[in-house]
């Protein structure tokens, strides 16, 4: 038996390269077809077909079914792979696995960005290497043909002859490759007999300039005798094509008062004819100048290059001058070597002419006033200046300074960025009673310098004369803040500090009272008249409204103004601790088994909200304990807690057992606190205390009991 095997190209939309097409002389099951290459679409679009696949297991396809990798897609019964939705993004490839009642099988279909190299088919098949096709003796002659462009009908027209050295009697020449039988098909074709090889339509160089064609030679039934070789076809330029400026749009520059000759910019046109003609040989040429003055002619552009460049003296490419600054050039450039019978493009080149630092600002006058009240702060006044310079240039954007009349820099000037106008403000409060007026010399220069022969002159500093008003300013506290120590619980009435504060307004001789503005915890007051401090009320250093032994509060001066002013200070005492706290014990209550092993019942520590040397060490004592035995004792661990450790175990029951804490004050102070002992049943790892409360038991109660008894046996 023999085995056939043939190769062919198959296109779907969009653009899918079907790789490898096999066809068997018996059925092999599975996909006719596994890789497929597609170009990726900018989108694939709700019930495209991508492409169709076809599956044979050989059997009639009983109970096919396909699955498709990503969801967005499906194969539908007949093997078309559809788009279920619109999909921008795909990913790099899709997987097709299909199955029926006697084979199953997987397609690949790889998705290609537009610019991606595929690979040849000889590349991607290794035919040659694959396939064994024998090299054969060559015995065709195909010399290279050349056809115009832009021909006219009737086709086809006879362009070149393909001759076989053994004579063509018994065999046909064959001719394929891209134009033939590969797209653009149809273009070319050859007299199967005799070798003739026409044109059937009108080429376009621009589109495809060379054609490469294989020719071989073939018996009856198809046998390739001789070849494949080359068949080159070229096709001959004409001027079909104007030039095209593409690069616009053109903007060029050049400083004012440029030298003659200075390059400007260049121009550059695309012609898509042959470059190595005439018919893309450009020329370019200022058809129009736009404005006229002060020259018509401002402007060259060299006629090979494109490049523009100035051709006037420096004194005419003025800015400050000028009708406009910008003028606008129509370019032409022509093929054919700027010949009559050349085709012709143009384009519009704007030249800008850009400011230089030429004039320097000048104030539009030589004084300026200002009134601004003492106390404030702002902007006072507003410095004008003029420039003949570009306002969107450095050489216009002004720089103001203050050269005189400010040791003390109250003042500051900056320039507000859209009028250029110099804003001088005050930044620290001037004061009527040091100096009602205040003189300033300012200068204003450019942010570029100057060109060389240019100077700053007189009127480029101005003169402010500022007048302060005098306004009523409220007393001021010396110091500011106030700070005193005082001891806590001091006796109330005790004089704390007496405050002072002046008024600024020393020419208006007025008086000063005195109030309390903030006192957060009522304990101070204050003399109205000589700013005498006193206490209310005990001060207490544990209050909550002292903050790291700090009382803050605010004090009032009002003078006799009208309308009176007020100025406001703060007074902040340290509060010295003293022994006014007793300790306090925890915790109050404890646990343990009645049949517990480990007697340490509880640790128990002591803390004093005073502070040191009024707190710890502290001492833990046990009130007397009654009885023929003692149940408990107690043991000092640090300076601030103890334990508590029963000398045997006790019966189910609750226990107050009475404990000092002294504390290391002078004179120290003792708390006596009672610690409630549960004595619970323990099983089982669980503390059952519920029965204890019955059978409640205090070391007060047992000792009246033993007292009693002991007095009635002696009645």
């Amino acid at each position: 038996w023999m085995l056939k095997v043939y190769f062919c190209f198959f296109f779907f939309p969009p653009q899918v390269l079907l790789l490898a097409c096999a066809e068997d002389l018996e059925c092999v099951p599975g996909f006719q077809q596994k890789v497929f290459y597609i170009e990726k679409p900018f989108e694939f679009t709700e019930d495209q077909l991508v492409l169709k696949l076809k599956f044979d297991d050989c059997k009639g396809n009983n109970k096919l079914n396909f699955e498709v990798s990503n969801p967005d897609f499906v194969v539908e019964p007949d093997g078309s792979l559809v788009a279920l939705r619109n999909v921008s993004e795909a990913g790099r490839a899709l997987f097709v696995h299909a199955r029926s009642e006697q084979a199953e099988d997987m397609a690949q279909i790889f998705i290609l960005e537009a610019n991606e190299k595929r690979g040849t088919l000889k590349e991607i098949l290794k035919l040659e290497g694959n396939l064994g096709i024998p090299r054969q003796k060559r015995a065709i002659l195909a010399t290279p043909i050349l056809i115009p462009e832009n021909q006219r009908p009737p086709f086809p027209r006879l362009v070149g002859k393909v001759i076989r050295s053994e004579g063509t009697e018994g065999v046909k020449f064959r001719l394929s490759g891209k134009g033939v039988d590969q797209d653009p098909k149809g273009i070319f074709r050859i007299n199967e007999m005799n070798g003739d090889v026409s044109v059937t339509r009108t080429l376009d160089r621009e589109a495809i300039a060379n054609y490469e064609l294989e020719v071989e030679v073939v018996d009856t039934i198809g046998k390739t005798i001789d070849g494949p070789v080359r068949l080159d076809i070229s096709v001959i330029d004409q001027n079909d094509n104007r030039p095209m400026f593409k690069e616009g749009p053109y903007v060029g520059h050049v400083m004012e008062g440029s030298a003659t000759g200075t390059t400007v910019m260049r121009m550059t046109a695309f012609d898509a004819d042959d470059a190595s003609t005439d018919n893309a040989l450009l020329r370019y040429n200022i058809l129009k100048q736009t404005p006229t003055k002060p020259s018509p002619n401002m402007f060259y552009i060299d006629p090979e290059k494109g490049d523009i460049v100035t051709v006037v003296p420096p004194a005419l490419l003025d800015r400050e001058t000028m009708e406009s600054p910008k003028y606008e050039l129509v370019i032409e450039a022509k093929d054919m070597g700027g010949m009559d019978v050349g085709l012709t493009g143009t384009a519009t080149a704007t030249i800008l002419i850009d400011d230089k630092n030429d004039h320097p600002p000048e104030f539009t006058k030589k004084e300026f006033q200002a009134t601004v009240k003492e106390g404030v702060t702002g902007v006072i006044v507003n410095l004008t200046v003029g420039d003949r310079d570009d306002p969107a240039t450095g050489a216009w954007r002004a720089v103001y300074s203050i050269i005189n009349g400010n040791p003390g820099q109250s003042f500051e000037i900056h320039t507000n960025p859209q009028t250029n106008e110099g804003m001088l403000s005050v930044v620290k409060p001037l004061d009527y009673e040091i100096s009602a007026f205040h003189t300033l010399l300012i200068k204003v220069e450019n942010e570029d310098p100057l060109i060389p022969d240019i100077a700053y002159g007189p009127s480029s500093t101005a003169t402010v004369q500022i007048t302060v008003e005098d306004v009523n300013e409220g007393p001021v506290f010396h110091p500011n803040p106030m700070a005193v120590t005082k001891q806590e619980n001091i006796p109330i009435g005790s004089v704390v500090l007496t405050v002072n504060a002046t008024d600024p307004d020393t020419l208006q001789h007025q008086t000063i009272r005195y109030s309390v503005h903030k006192d957060p915890a009522g304990w101070l007051e204050i003399n109205p008249t000589n700013g005498t401090i006193g206490t209310t009320a005990v001060l207490d250093r544990e209050s909550p409204f002292v903050q790291d032994n700090v009382y803050t509060a605010l004090f009032l001066a009002i003078d006799s103004g009208n309308p009176p002013a007020t100025g406001t200070g703060t007074l902040h005492i340290t509060l010295e601790d003293v022994n006014d706290n007793v300790p306090s014990l925890y915790p109050t209550l404890a646990k343990v088994c009645d049949d517990a092993k480990d007697l340490r019942v509880v640790v128990l520590g002591a803390s004093d909200k005073d502070l040191h040397p009024n707190t710890d060490p502290f001492k833990f004592e046990l009130s007397k304990q009654s009885g023929p035995e003692k149940l408990w004792r107690i043991n000092k661990l640090n300076n601030t807690h103890a334990q508590v450790i029963l000398l045997q175990n006790l019966k189910k029951a609750n226990y107050n057992i009475p404990i000092s804490v002294t504390d290391s004050g002078k004179p120290p102070l003792t708390n006596t606190t009672e610690l409630r002992l549960q004595v619970c049943t323990c099983k089982k790892s669980k503390m059952d205390c519920s029965a204890t409360d019955a059978l409640h038991i205090s070391l007060t109660l047992i000792l009246l009991s033993l007292l009693s008894l002991f007095c009635k046996s002696f009645a």
